[in-house]
């Protein structure tokens, strides 16, 4: 399937309902993985950090900025989402599409022939030819979109006082290309893994839910779809999430000079926190990756049965 303006209209449509859903999320994540200031910060033993709870961490922005400042920043996430996500899913299915060409990466090329009734128009593919599509297709948008997800990691954190959108890119393209792709490596690290682990488990899921459970009808074939996504994606979310703690902190916490670097942030990560640190907003992020899976895919699945047999 061809059709690229049917697929970015889908994809855009996916992100637009995720992220008006789930912004809280990610604020909360954000300021969890950002970090806060040592609890004995004036004596001269090493330093004690806590972790802020889920809770506490809400109650603090609802008490700050009323109901309505849980969805801080989410114009710069629609600025990153909407788009990113109709790039990224359109540009899946292209490459997905261009593999299927492939005997080695197609799965069954009898398979790749038609729509059946309540069935899914994504090309079939490998294991291999999955996790290459996803990983090639992640990493290339996380480039092209990587100022803006400084910009809206800054939005949501309260170490900056943005006004506005113009001016926090502004800010951040004062520091030239360092800080317009701040956090890339830890990024590349998290979404290459996080979107190859997924389609492997998505398509995998939907091929093996689909026997036990056949669908009649493209609702209940959104609702599958959904399921597997959603499941795919705590697979995906749980092995990747260091990296997400990290990009966070490269990315927030530029001004200090123990996370300037990949290295030291790790480092610092484990000096404060230990283990654990690595694991920060872990339970939103599981949340919020996992709602969005369900609802990104079912839409965007949907969508696209609907208007191809249009």
């Amino acid at each position: 399937m061809k059709n690229v303006s049917l697929q970015m209209t889908s994809g855009a449509l996916s992100g637009l309902v995720a992220t008006l859903v789930l912004q809280p999320f990610d604020l909360v994540k954000t300021r969890i993985q950002q970090g806060g200031v040592p609890v004995n910060a004036l004596s001269t033993v090493p330093p004690i950090y806590t972790k802020p709870t889920v809770l506490q961490t809400s109650r603090e922005i609802v008490y700050e900025n009323g109901v309505r400042g849980l969805w801080r920043g989410t114009s710069a996430s629609l600025m990153r989402n909407v788009p990113g996500m109709a790039i990224y899913l359109t540009t899946v299915t292209q490459l997905r599409t261009f593999l299927a060409s492939y005997p080695y990466f197609a799965r069954n090329l009898s398979e790749n022939a038609g729509v059946g009734k309540g069935e899914s128009v994504l090309p079939k593919l490998t294991n291999q030819g999955n996790l290459i599509s996803g990983a090639v297709a992640r990493v290339g948008v996380g480039f092209m979109f990587n100022p803006l997800s400084v910009m809206k990691a800054r939005f949501e954190s309260n170490m900056y006082a943005y006004t506005s959108l113009r001016s926090a890119f502004t800010s951040i393209a004062r520091g030239g290309p360092s800080e317009l792709f701040r956090g890339f490596s830890a990024t590349s690290m998290r979404d290459a893994p996080y979107a190859g682990i997924f389609m492997v488990f998505y398509e995998g899921l939907k091929r093996r839910a689909s026997s036990v459970f056949p669908t009649n009808s493209h609702s209940e074939t959104a609702m599958l779809h959904s399921l597997c996504g959603a499941t795919a994606s705590g697979f995906a979310t749980v092995a990747t999430h260091p990296f997400d703690v990290i990009k966070t902190k490269l990315q927030v916490r530029s001004r200090d000079q123990k996370y300037r670097g990949f290295l030291s942030t790790v480092r610092a990560i484990w000096v404060d926190r230990g283990a654990m640190g690595y694991l920060d907003g872990v339970s939103l992020r599981l949340g919020r990756k996992v709602v969005s899976a369900g609802i990104g895919w079912g839409i965007y699945e949907f969508l696209l049965v609907v208007m191809y047999r249009m």
